[in-house]
């Protein structure tokens, strides 16, 4: 037990003092407590004008004859809480698109009554790509031209509301594991953040443990290490020691995240936030997350490993593990092209079938109020594939860490088992 112990902490702090793992670490970090506060980053820029060349941003110009619009817009904008602010202005449109291209105001608008009394509005800025604030106008222009129509037809501020006044439409579900459309928004961006968080974990650690092993044997490190321990208890320390590595990240990068949040000026209800549904946590998801990464990290790590051991040069590594990579992709896109139906026959089969379980069964699970049999017996399957794997994995480590040369193809597995009984 001793020796798994050395070779458990060898392999923790070994990759731990690594630059490239600290620097990654510390990378994420600062972009995590970015993205948690880029709204009121936006914002300070924009207020601050720095990419508006000095330009009034919230200002727009408007052009009319008789000013019968400029006073209901401006009011309507107020109502709708819109920082806009318009300002009349005489000068001629060709004098207007001039000072935009000159960067001295950012925009402008043409207005005018047609004999029919409909609104006839042009928005002109420098760029086609301004959306927010043209989507304002139109909205408010839109509410003007409705309140000018009423008052053509003499009708009274009760009857237009009753006019417009929206439907009661409500969606509902037979399906006793169907989630509500509310707890499905709520549910739907957290399982995006964690399948993407249980994908990334698993290929980058996976891969890790891969180029370990081979450098180890590409240095011939290892015949010294297979003389003092079974390359069976190698094999797991190893598992188990990056493992416990990723988990130390993932676990500072949640305590990042739950700091960046709670520090955070953006409200976790709002904006992007109201996507993610981060006020709404459940702990079962949050448990089943773990669970999964967990058992997913195992797997794959076995097959890594046994992957691993039969290439002798690092640059073989990525060839060889391309059917595993290919696993976890076809894993992760069943999963997100799952979350906009989640009870679709083939995300249901596919969670059963073990390599895509860790992200597909989440998936499920995040997304359905599943009977608790149907996780537990995707997680039963993921154990006894875990064991079968470690068993065979073992056996082929035994001996492909022996094995030097030239080493390519899945068909060195035979050589490998053949010369593991010796």
């Amino acid at each position: 037990m001793r020796n798994f112990w050395t070779i458990f902490k060898q392999s923790f702090w070994t990759k731990a003092k690594t630059k490239s793992f600290v620097i990654t670490t510390l990378i994420v970090i600062a972009g995590i407590f970015l993205m948690a506060n880029i709204a009121t980053i936006i914002t300070k820029i924009q207020d601050a004008g720095v990419f508006d060349g000095g330009a009034e941003k919230d200002t727009i110009y408007v052009v009319e004859e008789d000013g019968k619009l400029l006073n209901q817009l401006q009011q309507q904008l107020k109502a709708s809480e819109s920082d806009i602010t318009l300002k009349a202005t005489s000068k001629s449109v060709e004098d207007l698109e001039q000072q935009i291209t000159d960067e001295k105001i950012a925009s402008f608008l043409v207005l005018k009554l047609d004999d029919t009394d409909t609104i006839q509005a042009t928005y002109i800025s420098k760029n086609a790509t301004d959306f927010e604030q043209p989507m304002q106008v139109r909205e408010a222009l839109q509410t003007v031209q409705t309140n000018i129509k009423a008052t053509s037809l003499e009708l009274s501020p009760e009857e237009v509301g009753q006019l417009f006044s929206p439907i009661q439409f409500e969606q509902d579900a037979v399906s006793a594991s169907s989630k509500s459309e509310e707890e499905l928004s709520q549910a739907r961006g957290l399982v995006y953040v964690l399948i993407f968080v249980i994908y990334f974990a698993v290929f980058y650690y996976s891969n890790m443990i891969a180029m370990e092993v081979a450098t180890e044997k590409s240095s011939r490190v290892m015949e010294i290490i297979i003389s003092s321990v079974s390359p069976v208890k190698h094999m797991f320390a190893k598992i188990a020691g990056v493992g416990t590595l990723g988990l130390l990240q993932i676990a500072i990068f949640g305590a990042a995240g739950f700091t960046a949040l709670k520090t955070s000026s953006s409200d976790l209800t709002s904006g992007v936030f109201s996507f993610f549904g981060f006020s709404n946590v459940s702990i079962s998801t949050m448990i089943f997350a773990v669970i999964f990464f967990l058992l997913g990290y195992f797997l794959y790590a076995t097959l890594a490993a046994l992957l691993g051991s039969l290439v002798s040069r690092t640059e073989d590594v990525q060839q060889l593990l391309l059917p595993m990579t290919f696993l976890i992709i076809i894993a992760s896109f069943i999963a997100f092209s799952g979350l906009g139906n989640p009870e679709a026959s083939y995300v249901q089969f596919a969670s059963y079938f073990p390599f895509f379980t860790p992200l597909v069964m989440f998936l499920r699970v995040g997304m359905l109020d599943l009977p608790i049999w149907e996780p537990l017996l995707g997680i039963g399957i993921l154990l006894v594939t875990i064991f079968i794997l470690g068993w065979f994995g073992s056996r082929v480590y035994r001996g492909g860490v022996l094995m030097y040369g030239a080493s390519q193809s899945l068909k060195d597995i035979k050589k490998a088992l053949d010369l593991g009984r010796k």
